[in-house]
């Protein structure tokens, strides 16, 4: 498979692609997480981009030559920022390229703390088939109608102090009849930056997205 490729616009979020072998039948995005509030700019250093990069590499080596690309998201800007919301407008704009590049594929959105929100609030994207969100920042307000007719997995860690296991479950539990399928799991002995058992979250995003593209 080629090397992954990045673009790079200064008014737009940066994009890493580990591209398809072959026709691209499906696109993983995978979104990283951020801080609350913050318009400082992000930076191929940051812990929170770095921490994604071995689920794009798994996700890409096991699908990749069953035709699912991989794009890696980098924000704009760090932060979520109240009412701005500034990832969810990166994210719309990469979900555009993604249909201008390859047409109506299915899209599934993998994201980590505050990628994990964002993902689930762009569930209703009319290309978002499923979204795994690791270790999301889901303060009780968040909606969740439009999780309507899309596969889900929460998974959190049991020992995270970053993020709330419970505000998941909570979620988790408003959100079940709305998702056409919802997975919670807990990752028992582990911590917001999932590396302590991070073979179980490598292998829980791996089989999800298999799972629902094989629908």
């Amino acid at each position: 498979m080629s090397a992954p490729t990045t673009t790079v616009n200064d008014t737009r979020p940066v994009i890493t692609v580990r591209s398809a072998r072959g026709e691209t039948k499906a696109v993983a995005l995978v979104l990283p997480g951020g801080r609350a509030d913050s318009f400082d700019a992000t930076t191929t250093r940051q812990l929170t981009g770095l921490r994604m990069r071995p689920f794009a590499r798994s996700l890409h080596r096991r699908g990749g030559r069953r035709g699912l690309a991989v794009w890696s998201v980098r924000y704009r800007v760090r932060g979520w920022n109240g009412t701005e919301m500034s990832p969810l407008a990166d994210v719309r704009w990469v979900l555009d390229e993604v249909r201008r590049l390859h047409g109506d594929v299915p899209v599934i959105l993998v994201g980590h703390s505050m990628g994990g929100r964002t993902a689930l609030r762009l569930a209703g994207d009319r290309s978002v088939v499923g979204v795994a969100a690791l270790a999301p920042w889901l303060p009780d307000v968040e909606p969740i109608d439009q999780l309507a007719g899309r596969d889900v997995l929460i998974a959190h860690g049991d020992l995270d102090a970053v993020t709330s296991p419970k505000a998941s479950r909570r979620y988790a539990e408003r959100a079940k009849s709305v998702a056409r399928s919802l997975d919670y799991v807990t990752v028992t002995g582990d911590m917001h930056a999932m590396v302590f058992r991070w073979w179980r979250w490598h292998r829980l995003v791996d089989r999800f997205v298999a799972r629902v593209l094989d629908r």
